[in-house]
């Protein structure tokens, strides 16, 4: 590689997807800045961004294939790539054989990396024919699926409009720490005048710079949305004209509100006083413009979608859905614009089989556990890491069920150590990419900027080299393109239609700069908006989400995001986490008390499908009913978190938070 500077994008589940400057001098990155030339992100990083000189050159990192026998014994051996892929592809055809399909082999991949190239694995099984493959989406499925039933699309608003809002609120967002670009355009509104609500059942440290913070009790967001709609209505705020026109459903809903929703029952619920009920609706209903942002962590409970399209419905009673400034903001879906060639490769016809196995990768373990004829018996993980999934009890019976587990990293991790073989994955600076995010409308591209790290490899690359393996040992077994470089994939994505849209002329301009989205497609609506459901909500019974029990002393868990970490990832670096101490359990004055727990004394949390030994800090601002534990890869909360598989379903999210856990003296457990 050439010295210089590169132009690369953050590859990472994160609503920034930043564009970044790479300076490398003697093949080797020196430096990353951010990219002016982006104009969401506007030549700034967050603290990880500019972490990631350590983190391509962490000794931590995985250098070379590593073979581990017996599974778990931590006796690994180092070999060749071609003896990775031999052992690889002789199980393949084995199976295939002992099978008569492919259907034993799958995989399970999230987001690691989200560039387009990193659908190489989807491509490389999918060249196979008829296998075992995920579906679903375990952070935002019901968001989307909610959100298409309210617009008949995605739908999110332009993050650079937000400056413009005279009203913002932020219900289950903490961009302080998740989305840290956003709030410039936060501050930039605040600055001419905007007001900030944040509502959150934890004290955090968005809601530390609010003008207004509403602790609603956890999972009841459906019914704060609900009582501050009534109220607007009540007071003739709503925005007649547009719900009676351009609305489904608008006579039952108000009927709803009308009648069959007291608001002594709102208050009750939510735990928000009727004098700050009125304020907001005030707010709400003589405001505009108005912005309302629907976070993730809204629909981490069993009742996030009748969350988000009670919140959706808010936006539309007040009239801010459309108007300039004003919207409604959860996440989009853009890459759906995209060919996606590598995810929608097409590949040999079955005699018999006609279409993959899917398997809900918000409960895999537990599903993939119920297939049979044939079971699942080699599982291929690259992008995530399953200590970031629930449910590990199902977790490590299939393990014990699977011949084969080959895990890509760059790390390695709690899966990789779960493992037969170990690939080291290539870091976004080994490898060419294609980037559209999810929350701002920015397409930009990732360049090589240094030679691979050791033997570190690309999902492409691998696909590409396996592909040629299976075909050596057993002609015609994958149909996966081999010759196709890099460039041939990112040109492929950039269609016409694409061209078009980006205002582009082709890869060239990228490289140059990012390119924004064509602006007039973004607020395009193809039906009436369609408000909340009071049907909807009579026939599946919905009631408020219970409190944990006070009898039991039991604790909602909630897990969110940290500041320096996404889920495991960035925990190994110094310069982000010098402690490397994911062991805090926040827990309220109340349980402290009741407990007599002291503040940074050990205490054990747990329920039935586990326990965790942690340290106690405790948090003043805290409900008393709940207990906060962010997210590691060491140490993982999530083994304590299992979600009811009579509420498991292809179009939801998991439920992170709707766990319960108790807590104890650590001594007590080993008296």
């Amino acid at each position: 590689m050439k010295d210089g500077i590169y132009r690369n994008t953050c590859p990472r589940n994160c609503y920034g997807t930043c564009s970044m400057l790479s300076y490398v001098k003697n093949g080797r990155l020196i430096k990353v800045t951010g990219d002016p030339e982006h104009g969401y992100s506007k030549g700034r990083l967050c603290a990880k961004g500019y972490a990631y000189t350590q983190y391509v050159y962490n000794q931590n990192r995985l250098k070379y294939p590593m073979l581990q026998s017996p599974r778990g014994s931590g006796k690994w051996k180092r070999i060749t790539w071609d003896e990775a892929y031999t052992i690889i592809a002789e199980k393949m055809i084995e199976l295939n054989e002992r099978y008569g399909s492919n259907l034993p082999c799958g995989y399970n991949k999230f987001s690691g990396n989200l560039g387009l190239l990193h659908y190489a694995t989807e491509g490389m099984f999918n060249s196979i024919g008829p296998h075992t493959k995920p579906i679903g989406n375990p952070c935002a499925l019901t968001g989307k699926v909610a959100n298409h039933r309210s617009f008949g699309s995605h739908f999110s608003s332009i993050p650079e409009d937000m400056a413009g809002a005279k009203l913002i609120v932020l219900w289950g967002a903490n961009p302080a720490v998740t989305n840290v670009h956003q709030m410039k355009f936060i501050y930039q509104a605040r600055k001419n005048g905007a007001k900030l609500i944040v509502i959150d059942p934890v004290f955090t440290q968005t809601a530390a710079k609010a003008d207004i913070f509403i602790q609603i009790i956890p999972g009841t967001d459906m019914y704060l949305a609900l009582g501050i709609a009534k109220l607007v209505i009540k007071n003739n705020r709503h925005a007649r004209e547009f719900l009676e026109s351009d609305t489904e459903g608008w006579n039952p809903y108000r009927a709803y509100l009308d009648n069959e929703l007291s608001i002594d029952e709102i208050c009750h619920k939510t735990g928000v006083t009727m004098q700050v009920l009125a304020e907001i609706s005030e707010l709400y209903g003589s405001i505009k413009p108005v912005v309302t942002w629907a976070g993730l962590g809204i629909q981490r409970n069993m009742y996030g979608s009748k969350s988000i399209k009670a919140i959706n419905s808010l936006a539309a009673v007040t009239g801010n859905l459309f108007i300039p400034n004003g919207g409604l903001y959860f996440m989009h879906f853009n890459v759906d614009d995209f060919p996606c060639a590598l995810l929608n490769h097409k590949g040999p016809i079955h005699p018999s089989v006609q279409a993959s196995r899917k398997v809900d990768i918000s409960d895999f373990a537990n599903s993939a556990l119920q297939l049979s004829d044939p079971p699942l018996k080699l599982l291929w993980i690259a992008s995530r890491n399953i200590t970031q999934d629930h449910n590990f009890i199902a977790w490590q019976k299939l393990f014990e069920q699977l011949e084969l587990i080959v895990t890509v990293d760059l790390y390695m991790t709690k899966s990789a150590e779960n493992s037969d073989l170990v690939l080291p994955a290539a870091t976004h600076f080994e490898e060419e990419d294609l980037h559209v995010g999810y929350w701002h409308f920015w397409l930009s591209v990732n360049q090589k900027a240094i030679p691979p790290y050791y033997e570190a490899k690309s999902d492409l690359q691998i696909a590409r080299e396996l592909s040629l393996k299976l075909n050596e040992l057993s002609p015609g077994f994958s149909n996966f393109p081999a010759d196709k470089e890099p460039i041939d994939w990112i040109k492929e994505e950039l269609t016409p239609e694409i061209l078009d849209l980006y205002s582009i002329n082709g890869y060239e301009d990228l490289l140059r700069r990012p390119s924004k989205k064509a602006k007039h497609t973004i607020h395009k609506q193809n039906q009436k908006f369609r408000l909340f459901s009071p049907t909807e909500m009579r026939q599946n019974n919905v009631r408020a989400a219970e409190p944990p029990s006070p009898e039991k002393h039991e604790y909602k868990l909630i897990t969110p995001q940290s500041l320096l970490k996404i889920h495991s990832q960035f925990e190994s670096l110094s310069w982000l986490n010098k402690h490397h101490d994911d062991s805090y359990i926040e827990i309220s004055n109340e349980a402290a008390l009741y407990h007599n727990i002291n503040n940074l004394e050990k205490i054990e949390v747990y329920n039935r499908y586990g326990q965790l030994v942690g340290v106690a800090k405790i948090n003043p601002y805290l409900q008393k009913n709940i207990i906060l534990a962010h997210q590691s890869g060491n140490n993982p909360i999530n083994q304590l978190i299992h979600q009811q598989e009579h509420l498991v379903s292809a179009d939801v999210s998991t439920h992170f938070y709707d766990s319960t856990v108790s807590i104890r003296k650590w001594s007590e457990a080993h008296v």
